[in-house]
């Protein structure tokens, strides 16, 4: 595209924006050259990028690729086969460093067994190779780029231990020259210097010949000598000579880590390259990141639908956003207001979001915004007045119009400002409408702004084009910055002079030197603009009004849901206990009667009005455990003579319909049969229904006028002996089957697996001694085969 194009619509500053995100030489590089696509498949690949490295940032925070040094000398080095510096092996360091710690951010998600690995990037990661073997032999070899490790080689300790050893020796030896009284005369101060490399003492120059050694140095004022003494000249000629080893031995330590990196050329050289393209991706992810982008969706088809969008370089807690709509059933939109309105700002806006997202960056605007990729985008916008080339504002203009003009096709997007401003309005208003027929009968998506009433008559009576303005506050003499799609703008001259102070008789006689079309059209603008702002209004309002009852009924079928939890919650736990209740009953009745049967043979009377005694204190305390704390009143008030033997009653404190079994005696307590649970209640506590009679059971009377309970609740269709003993099942057994007799069940499943075969003949041998056993058989295919056997009763 044309270069003049990027900084007319200010995408440089985009791009210097994006190249400050960068943290690598070679990624800030790419950013810097990045230019918009004109393929499809590639932006759209571009897009899928930035938006895979969006997903990484929120998910795993902020991604520095800091350390990527541009290493691409010393690898054309190793190729070659030199040596390489240690700051240049520090610098492979560095970028293998980057590779271990970015090479994890290829998992997407953290969860182990999570499936999320595939993406645009996947191949990136997967072709990274951090080399931890080699770089840690680097970094355990070179310490800083001035520094070798003592144990890069064993010959490279050695000679430094030789090293440290020499110095100790010529130190002690200067010390105790120094300590001595008589050298100590000599010198000129009791300290121990360099000169050349070597150690040496200040000597006052008069004692000079006293001081036995080779002079190295004097002082600025020939008062100081300094002299190496001659006892320490032997070692330091031994330390200069350790010296030139341990440079030879570092020399050979840099050629064999040259030589272990030219074994890896390649694979470093594919790091340093995918590092370098990440971090141009994740620098494109972090501009999204902070500009709150979003991917737009492309099409081939000129049709651009932003919504909300943003100008990328004006403040965005203050920028007010616009929707723009152009190409799907208009292709050319005029767009008319006041100075300072915001129409160069919605111009440029369509213009760089479109270059941005041909560039594979998102764009500041809401999600599923439409963008097309255009072969080329021009803009004539601002002031092109060429001083050097004689031209006036109009003729640079149209110089630069004439260009796009011959080169505008129907690929291609064209934005005018002002167009065709600055000369007579009258020829001006008519050169601009012809500009626009033949860019609009070459189907080329334009936009455009303008001053002149014309062009907004010729939006309105063209089809396929399109009026469109900026809003302005009349009141407050300031825009509002939204632009609105299908009406034409008004300049609001007069408005905005009067407020400004211009006297009132000045405006009325400019408004009468107004032709009665003219006066016509601007009362029409306003009304249209009215009623733009109306319905905008309006539709505002409908918006709110959806999303609180959108709320009202999230909240009502939360509260729903938990109303239903609640009642399930409390029938569960209702159930619950009534059923432990019952059971407790059941198995104290059991036992009762079993005891009951053991007297009959050879008990006392005592004894089984004692067992009476207590049956009567366990039904009593079960009553008080089932009845619930009686917050109802019963409608009406009724007497004893109300309830009839068979009437159907409601027990208000139990909340169960039942029937009266027995009339009321003198303190109103009678009995009702509630199902197989039959309690005294006092009328107080009940309720007359309109219900049919309900016949309660048979209940059938013992000696003592007592009513035997049924044994009927809640018994299992199985028992399962499985793991018991011969001994412990049929006790078990036995007690099971008199249960689900008295229940009425018509058929059990007994549980007694295959095994030894033990347990089925003995559960089988105690089934043939039942009376009330019509048959018994093993079950079949589906029932349990042979290591069950269902049994029939009578």
């Amino acid at each position: 595209m044309n270069p003049k194009t990027y900084k007319t619509l200010e995408y440089t500053k985009i791009i210097e924006r994006l190249t400050e995100l960068a943290s690598s030489p070679l990624g800030r590089e790419m950013c810097e050259h990045l230019e918009p696509s004109i393929d499809l498949d590639e932006i759209t690949l571009l897009q899928k990028q930035t938006s895979d490295a969006l997903s990484r940032l929120w998910k795993k925070g902020a991604v520095s690729f800091s350390g990527t040094r541009d290493i691409r000398g010393s690898l054309k080095r190793l190729e070659i086969g030199s040596t390489l510096s240690a700051k240049e092996i520090l610098d492979i360091s560095s970028v293998l460093n980057v590779a271990l710690r970015i090479k994890p951010l290829a998992k997407i998600s953290d969860k182990e067994d999570s499936d999320e690995y595939e993406d645009s990037l996947a191949d990136f990661f997967t072709s990274i190779e951090p080399l931890s073997p080699v770089n840690n032999e680097l970094k355990r070899c070179i310490i800083a780029e001035d520094e070798i490790a003592d144990d890069a080689s064993a010959n490279l300790s050695s000679i430094r231990r030789s090293i440290k050893a020499t110095n100790d020796k010529i130190h002690n030896l200067i010390n105790s020259m120094v300590n001595s009284s008589t050298v100590r005369t000599y010198l000129q101060d009791n300290v121990v210097t360099m000169r050349n490399g070597r150690y040496c003492l200040p000597v006052k120059a008069e004692y000079k010949s006293s001081m036995p050694g080779m002079i190295h140095d004097q002082s600025a004022t020939g008062s100081t000598i300094f002299v190496e003494p001659m006892g320490v000249v032997q070692m330091n000629n031994e330390l200069s000579e350790l010296a030139i080893k341990e440079q030879r031995e570092i020399e050979k330590i840099l050629a064999d880590l040259s030589n272990l990196l030219g074994e890896y050329i390649e694979e470093i050289h594919t790091d340093l390259m995918v590092l370098s393209q990440l971090d141009f991706i994740f620098a494109r992810a972090a501009l999204s990141k902070s500009l709150k982008c979003s991917e737009p969706v492309f099409n081939t088809d000129g049709i651009i639908d932003l919504k909300c969008a943003r100008h990328p370089l004006l403040d965005q807690t203050k920028v007010v956003p616009i929707d723009v709509r152009l190409g799907e059933n208009y292709n050319l939109l005029v767009v008319t207001g006041p100075n300072t309105g915001g129409k160069t700002v919605s111009l440029k806006t369509v213009g760089l979001l479109t270059l941005m997202g041909q560039s594979g960056l998102h764009i500041p605007a809401d999600e599923n915004s439409r963008l097309s990729v255009f072969n080329q985008v021009y803009a004539d916008i601002g002031d092109e007045q060429s001083i050097e080339q004689s031209l006036s504002t109009f003729s640079s203009h149209m110089t630069n119009i004439i260009k796009i003009l011959d080169k505008a096709d129907d690929k291609s997007l064209v934005l005018f400002d002002e167009l065709c401003a600055g000369t007579d309005p009258v020829e001006g208003a008519a050169l601009a409408i012809s500009i626009l027929t033949f860019l609009h009968n070459l189907n080329v998506k334009t936009m455009t702004t303008t001053h002149y009433s014309e062009l907004k008559v010729f939006a309105l009576s063209t089809e396929g084009v399109e009026n469109a303005c900026c809003e302005f506050n009349v009141e407050t003499l300031s825009p509002t910055y939204r632009l609105l799609i299908g009406i034409p703008g008004k300049s609001n001259a007069f408005a905005i002079s009067l407020k400004l102070g211009l006297p009132g008789f000045i405006v009325d006689d400019a408004k009468n030197r107004l032709n009665d079309d003219s006066k016509s059209f601007e009362d029409i603008l306003t009304d249209l603009e009215e009623s733009k702002i109306t319905i905008e209004r309006e539709k505002e309002e409908i918006k709110s009004y959806k999303l609180e009852i959108e709320e009202l009924k999230r909240k009502l079928e939360k509260k729903t849901e938990n109303l239903d939890d609640r009642k399930e919650r409390i029938l569960r736990e209702a159930n619950e206990e009534a059923m432990a209740i019952l059971e407790d009953a059941k198995s104290f009745a059991d036992e009762t009667i079993r005891n009951m049967n053991k007297l009959k043979t050879g008990g006392s009377a005592s004894a089984m009005e004692n067992e009476r005694h207590k049956l009567r204190e366990k039904m009593s305390d079960t009553e008080k455990k089932l009845v619930l704390k009686n917050n109802k009143t019963p409608k009406k008030k009724y007497t004893a003579a109300d309830f009839k033997l068979g009437s159907a009653v409601k027990v208000l404190s139990l909340n169960l319909n039942g029937t009266v079994s027995s009339v009321p005696n003198a303190k109103g307590d009678l009995f009702v049969q509630m199902g197989i649970l039959r309690s005294q209640v006092n009328i107080n506590d009940l309720e007359l229904i309109d219900e049919p009679v309900i016949t309660g059971p048979n209940l059938q009377k013992t000696s003592t006028g007592k009513i035997k309970m049924s044994k009927g609740l809640s018994v299992a269709t199985e028992i399962n002996l499985i793991g018991m003993t011969t001994a412990e099942a049929i006790p078990a057994l036995d007690k099971y089957l008199d249960d689900a007799y008295l229940a009425h069940l018509n058929s059990v499943r007994v549980v007694h697996g295959r095994g030894t075969g033990a347990l089925k003949n003995a559960v089988h041998a105690h089934l043939k001694r039942q009376k009330y056993v019509k048959t018994y058989r093993l079950g079949t295919f589906g029932e349990g085969d042979t290591g069950v056997t269902i049994v029939e009763f009578k």
